[in-house]
């Protein structure tokens, strides 16, 4: 059975990413006329021409104040390693 975790540990989540080779990222046509912001993306593939990669610390950034957390899954079913994740609402509690 596979299971998922969520998290805002930003240590966590670069090291998830990273170790999957995956790139922070922000969709561009959500951006904000170059005042940041954007709907967050992990790019794990080739250069996509519908994202653009940001640093770290954007990334951060526009996760904590759009109050976001990381839902994650570090195993699949079979016992493979999983690149499922998304981003969701904190939680209000």
């Amino acid at each position: 059975m596979s299971t998922s975790d969520t998290t805002t540990d930003h240590d966590t989540i670069r090291k998830w990413v990273e170790d999957r080779g995956g790139r922070p990222a922000v969709v561009k046509a959500t951006e904000d006329n170059g005042k940041g912001g954007g709907l967050l993306r992990i790019d794990f593939r080739e250069k996509d021409e519908a994202l653009d990669e940001i640093e770290w610390d954007e990334f951060f950034r526009i996760f904590d104040e759009n109050n976001l957390a990381f839902l994650y899954q570090d195993k699949r079913k079979d016992g493979k390693e999983s690149r499922f994740s998304k981003f969701v609402e904190r939680d209000k509690g």
